[in-house]
């Protein structure tokens, strides 16, 4: 008899490690070292003595406790044990209590590639060449046309889940009024071995173009529908989309594990109608750009709030009974899980 070919399950395949992923925002790592969980990795994020990020091991190699309890001297880690240091290569650089004849402990820890892009701190945890691959990066971050806001995503789910909710727009009614669109039809899907792109049409409830726009967000009664694209994209492993010219939104990924992840949801309303503002001073365009940042905050989490409440559902469900069918009709979430699984086949035979 042939051997029978192994199918990995979509709710709980490991990521790709071979990618960059985004563990923390730049200013969530300032004097003290910070813990974070990338698929099972501990690891540990500080600043040197220039403000440069390092990324190693959360644990020190002599009693495996963890460095973030410790403390930054110069451009070291110190365990808060018995204060051995370690430089940004994972090297062993100090030991407090080394007697004179002494050499110092060979025991390395991993260090990982780590960049700061884009208001957050990127990651490449796998031993491929991290030079060969780009983050993905949020071009509107520092452009003075867009305005910005932040949201933290701490879902209980497997991440599969996470970016099947992102990519399938036939859910906005449980949004009620903190979606920006409604009567999404399915018109194009592209597939390469790493994105999946979709395009929707649909109806916007938003339109960017006077002074008072902005009001829209708050106050429902002003809004009215009009026919927008709204694309959604999921660039492994992270997800953008664009609906129409005015609004943009991205969801970065840091999978924790098979049943946690985290993310950040970052929204974008674009100023480009705005061709007076253009004109004006860049220090009054940025002063403008920074005083509105996370003018939408709300939303996200009112967004995050509902959709989180679906996948822990999604996520109990499996637990309870993991070979129960689901009955899906948006071909693009099996173009999605077929990307996850390909990713997980690339990183088992690598």
């Amino acid at each position: 008899m042939g051997q029978l070919e192994y199918k990995p399950n979509v709710r709980t395949c490991a990521i790709n490690l071979n990618h960059w992923y985004v563990v923390a925002r730049t200013t969530e790592v300032r004097d003290q070292p910070v813990n974070v969980t990338l698929w099972h990795n501990d690891i540990v994020l500080y600043r040197d003595s220039q403000g440069k990020i390092n990324a190693l091991e959360d644990r020190c190699p002599h009693r495996q406790v963890k460095l973030s309890a410790g403390k930054v001297v110069n451009n070291a880690i110190e365990c808060a044990y018995h204060g051995w240091q370690f430089n940004g290569e994972g090297n062993c650089s100090f030991v407090p209590y080394l007697a004179e004849k002494q050499k110092l402990p060979n025991c390395n820890i991993k260090s990982y590639p780590v960049q700061e892009l884009d208001g957050f701190i990127w990651l490449f945890p796998g031993d491929g060449d991290s030079e060969a691959v780009t983050p993905m990066g949020l071009p509107e971050w520092e452009h003075l046309n867009y305005i910005g806001s932040v949201a933290t995503i701490d879902c209980p789910g497997h991440y599969s889940y996470l970016i099947e909710n992102l990519m399938d727009m036939h859910h906005g009614h449980l949004h009620d009024n903190y979606q920006a669109w409604a009567c999404a039809t399915l018109k194009e899907i592209e597939t390469t071995d790493s994105r999946v792109d979709v395009l929707y049409d649909a109806q916007s409830y938003y339109r960017i173009d006077k002074i008072w726009s902005i009001s829209q967000l708050f106050f429902p009664s002003l809004r009215r529908l009009h026919p927008e694209p709204l694309r959604v994209s999921y660039v492994y492993p992270h997800w953008a989309s664009s609906l129409g010219q005015d609004f943009k939104i991205y969801c970065l990924f840091c999978p924790v594990n098979e049943t946690t992840t985290k993310a950040y949801l970052i929204h974008f309303t674009s100023l480009e109608s705005f061709w007076r503002l253009h004109k004006l001073p860049v220090p009054f365009r940025r002063f403008v750009k920074n005083s509105l940042f996370n003018a939408a905050k709300g939303l996200l989490e009112g967004l995050i709030r509902q959709d989180v409440e679906m996948i822990i559902q999604e996520q109990q469900a499996f637990n309870t009974n993991p070979l129960q069918r689901n009955f899906e009709l948006n071909r693009a979430i099996a173009k999605v899980q077929q990307l996850i699984i390909n990713q997980f086949s690339q990183q088992i035979n690598q």
